[in-house]
């Protein structure tokens, strides 16, 4: 039986916009997980008629209603009752419960238990009990007239931790089929040229299905299958990835990958090769990014962020005469920088980035939005050069940071360099 869920956010301040309802995305990857289809997501104030109104809504369309918030101590936290209100099911105090919460209190938080906590203890009747063993508020699972009810907590750490112990339990035993998604992600190619391409094979697949979407500077299609197992759903998601890599061609970089940067920072050490890096209009964003990653210090060597023409001279000896001629802002330049970085920290690859993200146009009228990626290698430098346009400051560097990690996936695959805008 195939099953659909909704998610009902308690809390103003979510409304407010105070705090992000990540709850809601780690719930919907682990009902994906389980099989079990989620259609909508509901976010509602700390206001019994107006979550009593969601929940009317909600029951009539899912057989499966999950909640997050509401389950604290104090006067607002009124998600239990409005529920059992709703699904007609009395309220009884689980004397176990209590004192659960009340040996937390005095175990751990070492003061006596606030009275108002004892309403904590009050769930349905004859419910599944949700414990909570990094908090006070226990959830709990009911079902009724074919609706099945969870409530948990809305605290992040409260509520993963409950998930995974009791509520994906709780909820595998309803599924019978798991839902599978491979990501295949890519750059070098817009969203609507990606669509364009596979828009007549993704317009006609039900089960797979193929979707794109845009990330920030790449774009990434996820296949999903549904199945009875999870052998079987890869299984159908094998021939979708085959037909997207001859679509797409080397624009593919990589399938159940993060990003560029992991991938380039595998091939590195798959190769045993160190890497450097020069960078201008990115202040450092390349550098970061690679480091960010667990195992970095075995491929990094260093980086330089010469922001200033001087230091381009003075750090990474680019020729005066090639600053003088050509400016900061060149293909002459990228070269020359990413061969002093090489230089300098003794790395096999140094790849160096320059360009102009704006707002305004350098000194010598170069365009807003146009970058020189360079790579300097045991056998020659290349350089490749971006032409973005007028896009905001932040967009121009996260891609030119792209296109550095491309350049360098490029080369250590063996493919063209410099070919690609």
């Amino acid at each position: 039986m195939s099953h659909t869920a909704e998610l009902i956010a308690v809390g103003t301040e979510l409304l407010l916009g105070n705090i992000a309802n990540t709850n809601a995305q780690t719930i919907s990857q682990a009902l994906s997980a389980l099989g079990i289809n989620v259609f909508w997501h509901t976010v509602v104030g700390d206001n019994p008629q107006r979550l009593r109104e969601a929940l009317d809504i909600a029951r009539r369309r899912a057989d499966i209603l999950i909640t997050t918030g509401g389950l604290g101590p104090t006067y607002d936290d009124l998600t239990k009752q409005t529920i059992c209100a709703a699904f007609d099911q009395p309220l009884v105090l689980h004397p176990d419960i209590l004192e659960e919460i009340r040996v937390f209190y005095e175990s751990a938080l070492h003061v006596p238990m606030p009275e108002n906590n004892a309403q904590q203890a009050m769930l349905p009747q004859g419910c599944t009990v949700f414990d909570n063993p990094v908090g006070t508020a226990p959830g709990c699972a009911f079902s009724c007239n074919g609706v099945h009810v969870l409530m948990l907590p809305g605290p992040p750490h409260e509520m993963e931790t409950m998930l995974r112990r009791c509520a994906v339990p709780y909820l595998r035993c309803l599924s019978q089929e798991v839902i599978v998604s491979r990501d295949i992600m890519t750059f070098g190619m817009g969203e609507s040229s990606v669509d364009q391409l596979l828009h007549e094979t993704m317009s006609h697949m039900e089960n797979p299905t193929l979707a794109t979407y845009a990330k920030p500077c790449e774009v990434r299609l996820r296949a999903t299958a549904k199945a009875a197992d999870t052998a079987q759903a890869e299984a159908m998601l094998s021939p979708v990835v085959e037909q997207v890599h001859a679509a797409l061609g080397d624009i593919v970089y990589g399938v159940d990958v993060e990003n560029l940067e992991s991938v380039c920072l595998s091939l590195l050490k798959e190769r045993h090769l160190t890497l450097a890096t020069a960078e201008s209009c990115t202040g450092g964003l390349v550098a970061q990014r690679i480091t960010a990653l667990p195992g970095a210090s075995a491929v990094f060597r260093g980086g330089v962020v010469s922001y200033w023409t001087e230091i381009k001279a003075a750090v990474l000896g680019v020729p005066q005469e090639i600053l003088d001629q050509y400016g900061a802002v060149s293909e002459q330049t990228a070269r020359a920088m990413a061969q002093g970085a090489r230089r300098i920290t003794g790395a096999d690859l140094a790849v160096s980035v320059t360009g102009v993200a704006g707002p305004d146009p350098d000194e010598r009228g170069t365009p807003v939005g146009i970058v020189y990626i360079g790579l300097d290698t045991p056998t020659g430098t290349f350089c490749r050069k971006m032409d973005s346009g007028r896009r905001r400051r932040d967009r121009i560097r996260g891609l030119a940071a792209n296109h550095a990690f491309d350049v360098l996936r490029r080369y250590l695959t063996g493919l063209p360099v410099e070919g690609i805008l």
